[in-house]
């Protein structure tokens, strides 16, 4: 079969179309921004792209798969209607070519997805399980974002955003789980949803879908989770925690963390499991390996093999990496975009440098940030930074001149990549560290800023 995928640089839609791939079909796709890295490694599986979205793209294909990203009005899109091809969207192609054989592992929640993903598909492939996967994100150990596996399971990142323009349910809906994360819940995706009410509404036709035989594993610290079971759950649930002192006899907790943050005790029905030591940083990255140790042991993997797996689990691309260390001087990429993202975020880097010095840098640049939407929480979030970068783009309408008001003497507001890079190049000191956040490519300022240490 010929498919042809509309938005297929997108992270989600560039592994559907890696998946469509190695199950032997035929994929083309168009995108507005093709460019590397996902231009490459789509090419790499022989995977044709076309600039822009032109009606003489689509014609002889046998199907046609929509991105979110797409609306009315979209010449490729019109096309496609006019000629009344077969079309459907990205979950829906990925729920009906590649899970409905599967044990789905589903992780959602509205932060770190990726990172639980990742860390839940290498600790199955670790135990020999060989799955398959659909991560937003690249996977260290695995080089890949996506790939169909061998195994029985399939690991998917769940997402809340709607699915296309003809379908408005969250993309979620399509996975049904049988093993499911909820990971916490706050408001975001400003863009499609009213407010946090709308979003829970949607959560929970997610856990109507798990079978009464599957398993939620629910972060027990979160009341928005506990308000979406509380309107009606039909399966098993397994709570995880944060908190030393919230102890339940069938609880799992995460106890005794080290210093640095890297290291804690898995702590069930009152019993001590073991040790994690690994390398990722951060609240919120403990909770992340916790909710995959559990997920995983759902569906047979013994805690003491998940504990020994997060041993050698290597990280995700954007999320705490380490781009490069110049003269003493480090600087990290992280996708992190929500007050609560970058607080911890900033709070896992503060426990592994101490009193070293940090450098945030952040582009607002999620449709909820460019909004304004959390610009009473922007300020706090990023507290833990001895120094604060804000990027005000050109075209958000909002003045962020409020939030570094609030945020002191530290922070400043600079309105051009070249400005920020001059700032650093003529400020940074031996031992400091750069913390760059974005959900975007923020104009390839990471680099500038090397090129600029150097």
């Amino acid at each position: 079969m010929h498919i042809h995928i509309l938005g297929v640089c997108g992270t989600f839609m560039g592994g559907v179309a890696v998946l469509a791939r190695q199950a032997g079909h035929t994929v083309t796709g168009s995108d507005a921004n093709v460019y590397p890295p996902m231009s490459t490694q789509l090419q790499a599986q022989r995977i044709d792209l076309m600039q822009g979205y032109k009606a003489e793209h689509l014609g002889t294909q046998d199907q046609v798969v929509v991105g979110n990203a797409m609306s009315r009005g979209n010449e490729a899109v019109e096309s496609m209607l006019n000629k009344n091809m077969a079309y459907t969207s990205g979950p829906q192609w990925l729920a009906e070519n590649v899970l409905k054989d599967k044990w789905v592992l589903a992780v959602a929640g509205t932060h770190g997805k990726t990172t639980t993903s990742s860390i839940l598909a290498w600790i199955l492939e670790y135990a020999g399980l060989q799955p398959g996967f659909l991560i937003g994100g690249v996977p260290a150990n695995f080089g890949v974002s996506a790939r169909l596996g061998d195994g029985s399971f399939f690991v998917v990142e769940a997402d809340e955003y709607d699915t296309a323009f003809f379908d408005k349910r969250s993309k979620f809906v399509h996975y049904h789980p049988r093993t499911l994360i909820l990971n916490n819940l706050e408001f975001d995706h400003a863009d499609i949803f009213e407010d946090l009410d709308a979003i829970k509404k949607q959560f929970h036709h997610l856990v109507r879908t798990v079978p009464g035989d599957g398993l939620i594993v629910v972060n027990g610290d979160e009341d928005n989770l506990r308000d979406v079971l509380d309107k009606g759950c039909w399966s098993e649930q397994a709570e995880f925690s944060g908190q030393a002192d919230k102890k339940s006899a069938d609880q799992w907790r995460i106890e005794n963390v080290s210093a640095d943050g890297r290291c804690f005790d898995v702590i069930y029905k009152e019993k001590n499991m073991g040790t994690v030591k690994g390398h990722l940083l951060g609240p919120h990255n403990r909770m992340n390996a916790m909710a995959a140790i559990v997920a995983a042991q759902h569906v047979g993997v013994p805690v003491e093999q998940s504990i020994d797996a997060l041993k050698e689990f290597k990280g995700v691309k954007r999320r705490m990496e380490v781009i490069g260390e110049v003269n003493d001087k480090t600087v990290y990429d992280d996708f992190a975009h929500h007050p609560t993202a970058i607080k911890e975020t900033l709070e896992g880097l503060r426990d592994a440098v101490g009193d070293s010095r940090i450098w945030a840098v952040l582009e607002p640049r999620s449709n909820t940030m460019r909004m304004g939407v959390h610009k009473q929480q922007l300020a706090s979030s990023l507290s833990e930074a001895d120094e604060v970068v804000l990027f005000q783009p050109a075209d958000v309408d909002w003045d962020m001149q409020s939030v570094i008001n609030e945020a002191g003497d530290s922070a400043r507001l600079i309105r051009s990549i070249d400005g920020i890079v001059g700032l650093l190049a003529e400020q940074v000191k031996p031992g400091d560290h750069i913390l760059v956040m974005s959900n975007g490519g923020f104009g390839g300022v990471h680099q500038k800023i090397i090129d600029a240490l150097n």
